[in-house]
């Protein structure tokens, strides 16, 4: 029996992972007509069919489902020789590291840190984006790790897992200096900047709004916390930030803190994937104890 073309392999993998041959080869910068023909290759070398298309998805066959489960372990094993290569071979540590862009920059910082060694030879490269766009790139094994504001799924992305780290009360801050005693009620009195509803924390509030029997008037929603924050200039405004930020917001954007929320909490969550090898910074921060870091 002749070599296995292994190239002919991965394109067919890459289209199982991906479920079109269209995002495969995006994903491998190539032309759909290349990764097709790459696939009837190795069927004619494997003498029998590996995909069949269910509606727009292409899904193996029963022969492309074993060829598939042996080559999903090939390439993770390649792909974990290669992390344990970076990992060791350069001078400072690569931890690459993808963040949801709601979170809290402060906190979010101090959890990384958590991961640096004893040596401090790390170079850390974060990389923001949705909760979504992250996972794909970490079951890619283009991100060592996740700082999520909510765990993954493990029926939809197998072989990712999450851990929490731990949560963070919520609080209210006006430009206006307020009396608790009128809120809730005074949030419709002004013009409010809000975490965007495609994060967990923009889902929490506007649930939280509709239990209240509030009708807020929105100036701005926005996936990037720290620009959130920039807006707090803007007079009449109010808008929701951690807790323990109070005394630095009161110093840097002089804004008073009117009522912390026991009812809405930011999560933190690690994500990570099951891998013979986990980068030494994952471990690190994983087995860490954060409860100083939230109240």
């Amino acid at each position: 029996m002749s070599h296995l073309n292994y190239n002919h392999l991965y394109y067919f993998w890459m289209v199982c992972k991906q479920g079109s041959v269209t995002k495969a080869a995006d994903a491998l910068f190539l032309a759909p007509q290349t990764v097709t023909g790459q696939i009837r290759a190795l069927e004619d070398r494997l003498k029998g069919r590996l995909t069949k298309r269910v509606g727009r998805q292409i899904e193996p066959t029963e022969l492309g489902q074993m060829v598939f489960k042996y080559a999903d372990k090939m390439f993770d094993l390649s792909y974990q020789m290669l992390d344990r290569i970076n990992y060791t071979q350069r001078d400072n540590q690569l931890f690459e590291v993808g963040v949801a862009d709601a979170l809290s920059k402060r906190l979010v910082s101090q959890v990384l840190l958590e991961g640096m060694p004893d040596d401090q030879r790390i170079h850390f490269s974060c990389f923001e984006s949705t909760h979504e766009m992250l996972l794909e790139q970490l079951s890619q094994h283009k991100l060592d790790m996740i700082l999520s504001d909510c765990p993954v799924d493990s029926t939809q992305s197998p072989g990712l897992y999450s851990k929490k780290l731990g949560e963070s009360g919520m609080s209210f801050f006006c430009s206006d200096k307020l009396s608790e005693s009128t809120f809730p009620a005074c949030i419709e009195d002004y013009k409010l900047l809000v975490p965007s509803r495609r994060s967990a924390m923009g889902r929490k509030l506007h649930q939280w709004f509709d239990q209240q029997g509030i009708t807020p008037n929105i100036l701005g929603e926005f996936d990037d916390s720290a620009l959130m924050k920039a807006f707090s200039s803007y007079q009449q405004s109010m808008f929701i930030a951690p807790s323990n930020y109070a005394d630095e917001l009161k110093e840097s954007c002089q804004v008073h803190e009117v009522k912390r929320v026991s009812d809405i909490s930011e999560e933190y969550y690690v994500i990570f994937a099951e891998r013979m090898i986990m980068h030494p910074s994952v471990t690190r921060i994983c087995e860490a104890d954060f409860s100083r870091l939230f109240v």
